[in-house]
């Protein structure tokens, strides 16, 4: 009888163990996975009634996808990593997301981890916090330190766009065409704009994003009009190629520079050939902005807890697990990403790091110049529509650039006004 009560206690304990398991989603790249195993594995080992299972995020197109479909069939995990900021809005709107700043000492560990004003950026207009500030990467241009001194240009060339234009016509004059200084991505699918269109644009603007904080659209402003210009003139003087191709322009010497994060480089040392030597400058401006501070697209990424989150006390209690200053650095580390987290660069918990990925520096003092985007439930529609104008009148040169960026933001004030 006492070996039976026993048992029934064990089976009940084990029960009620399982039943504290967490789910948590990050994401599917293997550098992340890596990190989730390790930390995942460190956390269970110190925290055997509070278990976490750990699985990617499932294959679709899009995170958000995903994450929409979990959220309307109530089968979210507790925490996902990989969150994008501009889907937000559409978690929220259904019923997804946990607002965080109810969790105890939610504000004060974040602000000492990441600062007060990262932590008010991610702020909703309710006043709620829906998202965990996690990373951010700038988007920097990187060159082919060898091809572009054969050309003749300087990095520091690059500044301006009349010095972009005249660097990509030398380079068009030195190999014939057979080599460009910069090849934008002709797809026109709707993300492919964060890394040319959106970049440039928040560079052009001096750090604006599309929708000012009323949520109204302003990109067909001077900046937007500079950018479409810009691009457009690459394509029109046949300095970018119109065509596609499945093989990387930048390893292959075709192109000279791409848009490339810090995560871009773990694959350059991978996968680029023998002798490739690469550097990093900061986007483009017009002109009339040289010497000025240049911002960029920031690429952020956070955590959430949902809203089915067996409890929340311990998603959050795993969450400040992952973000504490040695889960950080390991995500440097594994990653060659960028934490939200002040100090990175006089840490001496990151010092080791920062030595053994020199080109991390450039990122961080970026990272001080960058922006992320508007948190909007038509984001991803209002893309699509300057994509559709980016397609047509910058890359086949269907129409004046100018009138087309005022086209992609009536159709984006069309969208938002629900016509």
């Amino acid at each position: 009888m006492i070996r039976r009560s026993l048992l029934l206690l064990l089976a009940l304990s084990t029960a009620a163990s399982a039943q504290q398991a967490l789910t948590f989603w990050p994401s599917s790249n293997p550098e992340e996975i890596d990190f989730a195993k390790a930390i995942t594995a460190a956390w269970n080992k110190a925290n055997p009634t509070q278990q976490v299972k750990m699985q990617p995020l499932p294959a679709s197109r899009s995170t958000e996808e995903v994450l929409l479909a979990a959220i309307a069939a109530k089968t979210t995990p507790d925490v996902a990593a990989n969150i994008y900021p501009g889907a937000i809005s559409q978690f929220v709107a259904a019923g997804g997301l946990y607002p965080h700043n109810k969790l105890a000492d939610f504000k004060s560990f974040m602000t000492a981890r990441s600062g007060a004003d990262v932590l008010e950026a991610y702020t909703s207009a309710d006043g709620n916090v829906y998202q965990i500030p996690w990373k951010s990467n700038p988007t920097m241009y990187a060159y082919n330190v060898t091809l572009l001194a054969q050309a003749g240009v300087k990095p520091g060339d690059l500044a301006t766009y009349s010095g972009f234009l005249d660097a990509a016509r030398k380079v068009k004059a030195k190999w014939g065409g057979k080599k460009y200084l910069y090849a934008p991505n002709i797809d026109p699918t709707w993300w492919q704009r964060f890394f040319d269109f959106y970049t440039l644009y928040i560079a052009a603007s001096g750090g604006k994003t599309l929708l000012d904080k009323n949520g109204k659209v302003t990109f067909d402003n001077e900046a937007g009009q500079q950018v479409f210009t810009f691009l457009a003139s690459l394509f029109k003087e046949g300095l970018a190629p119109t065509s596609s191709t499945a093989a990387n322009r930048f390893f292959q010497g075709e192109a000279l520079i791409e848009p490339a994060g810090p995560f871009t480089v773990p694959f350059y040392q991978q996968n680029a050939p023998k002798g490739f030597k690469f550097d990093f400058v900061p986007p483009p401006m017009p002109d009339a902005m040289k010497g000025k501070p240049v911002y960029t697209y920031g690429d952020p990424k956070n955590i959430a807890v949902f809203t089915t989150a067996k409890d929340p006390a311990v998603a959050w209690k795993f969450v400040k697990f992952v973000l504490s200053k040695e889960n950080d650095a390991l995500f440097m580390k594994s990653t060659g990403q960028i934490p939200y987290r002040l100090n990175i660069g006089k840490d001496p918990t990151f010092a080791p790091i920062l030595k053994a990925r020199p080109y991390l520096k450039k990122f961080l003092a970026q990272g001080a110049y960058t922006r992320g985007v508007d948190d909007s439930k038509n984001l991803i529609e209002i893309f699509d529509a300057i994509s559709r104008q980016y397609d047509a009148a910058v890359v086949h040169g269907q129409g004046d650039p100018v009138s087309a960026i005022k086209k992609a933001a009536q159709n984006a004030r069309d969208i938002i006004d629900g016509f």
